[in-house]
C-alpha cells in the first residue's frame, strides 16, 4: 500500500474512531430512531442518484420504523447538497446518499467541505456500468475501428456529457487519456439533453448509464461498443467491455452509497450499516434495482472507507494526467 493511499485511508477512518470515542449517551442511541431521518440527495428528482437513493430510503424506512424523507439539495455538482450535509448535527438524523462524482469533485473545485473528514461512510449499497454508445453515421463496429478512426480524425468527434464533472465526463476523459486519442467533449445539463442531442445527431457519441440508452440500441438508433466496468454488465452481456475491446486496464463504475457527518455515535453506524445489508438482500429490491440497470453491491462502513480512498486517488491521477479543468 503506497503512502498517499495509507494516508487516505487513516484520515477516512478517523471519523468512524471519532465517533466510537465520543460515543455517550448509550441509551439514546439503543432507541434510535426516534423521528424522521432526512436523507439528502445532492442531485435532481428523476436521476440515477435519485432513483437508487428514493428505494433505499422507502425500504430502510421500513426496517427502521421511522420514515426517511428524501431531500433534494441540487446544484454545482452535487456540492451543494453534500455540504448540508457535512454541516448538520452528527446524531443520525441527516444522512447524505452520494454517487461516483463525489470522489471526483475534490480534484475539480474547491469544496467548502473535506470529502474525508467531514463524513463517516456508513455503506456502498450499489453499482453500474456506463455504455459508450455511437450514432451509426459514425464508421466503427468496434471499438478498436472507433479508436482508429479518432487517430486518423483527431478533434472531429464531439461526445457529449450529463454535465461538467459528471461520472460521464470523467468516464470519457479516462479513455481519452488510456486510449490517447482526441474527442471533443460537449457538456449538457443533465442526461435528457445528452440523449437528445446525441439522436438528432448533434453530437457523434456518449458514456451513460444503459438505462437511459437501451431502448435506442436496441431500435438500431444507437451503437453500443463497449462498457465500462472491469466485468461485463449482465444488463448488456454481449457487449464487451473497454478493457478488453481495445483499452488494456480501463475500469470505471457509477456507485452510491449512504454516509454521516462525522461525529455520528459509533452505534448509530452500527444500526444503519446493518439494516442498508438486510434491505440489499431483498429480492424485491433486487428486482427494482436491475430494473434500473443497476447491480445491489453492498460495501460495510471498513470496506467502504477503503473504496473510496481508492477512488479519490484514482480520480486525482486522472485529472492531473488530464489537465482537466471545470469552466
Amino acid at each position: 500500500m503506497n503512502a498517499k493511499l495509507s494516508k487516505l485511508l487513516s484520515l477516512l477512518a478517523a471519523p468512524l474512531l471519532a465517533s466510537a470515542a465520543g460515543s455517550t449517551a448509550v441509551s439514546a442511541a439503543d432507541a434510535y430512531p426516534t423521528r424522521p431521518i432526512r436523507l439528502i440527495i445532492p442531485f435532481a428528482p428523476g436521476g440515477g442518484a435519485d432513483v437508487v437513493g428514493r428505494l433505499i430510503a422507502g425500504k430502510l424506512s421500513e426496517r427502521l420504523g421511522k420514515q426517511i424523507i428524501p431531500d433534494n439539495r441540487t446544484g454545482a455538482g452535487g456540492v451543494i447538497g453534500t455540504d448540508t450535509a457535512a454541516k448538520a448535527t452528527p446524531d443520525g438524523y441527516t444522512l447524505a446518499f452520494v454517487p461516483a462524482s463525489f470522489t471526483m469533485q475534490p480534484w475539480l473545485q474547491k469544496l467548502p467541505y473535506d470529502p474525508v473528514k467531514a463524513f463517516a461512510p456508513i455503506a456502498r449499497v450499489g453499482k453500474g456500468s456506463f455504455v459508450l454508445v455511437i450514432i451509426p453515421s459514425v464508421p466503427a463496429q468496434t471499438l478498436k475501428d472507433l479508436i482508429a478512426h479518432v487517430k486518423h480524425h483527431p478533434g472531429k468527434l464531439f461526445f457529449g456529457t450529463a454535465g461538467a464533472g459528471s461520472s460521464a465526463h470523467m468516464f470519457l476523459e479516462l479513455f481519452k487519456l488510456m486510449a490517447s486519442i482526441d474527442i471533443g467533449v460537449v457538456h449538457f445539463k443533465g442526461g435528457g439533453q445528452q440523449v437528445t442531442d446525441l439522436l438528432g445527431a448533434h453530437s457523434h457519441g456518449t458514456m451513460i448509464s444503459l438505462p437511459a440508452v437501451r431502448a435506442h440500441i436496441a431500435s438500431g438508433k444507437l451503437r453500443a461498443l463497449a462498457t465500462t466496468a472491469a466485468q461485463r454488465t449482465v444488463f448488456l452481456p454481449d457487449v464487451p467491455t473497454l478493457a478488453e475491446a481495445g483499452v488494456p486496464g480501463y475500469e470505471a463504475i457509477v456507485w452510491w452509497g449512504v454516509l454521516a457527518p462525522a461525529g455520528t455515535p459509533a452505534s448509530i453506524l452500527a444500526r444503519l450499516d446493518g439494516e442498508i445489508k438486510n434491505v440489499l438482500a431483498l429480492d424485491d429490491v433486487k428486482q427494482m434495482f436491475a430494473n434500473q440497470g443497476v447491480e445491489p453491491d453492498y460495501q460495510g462502513s471498513a470496506a467502504f472507507v477503503q473504496f473510496i480512498a481508492r477512488e479519490l486517488a484514482n480520480w486525482k491521477r486522472v485529472v492531473e494526467q488530464g489537465k482537466i479543468k471545470l469552466e
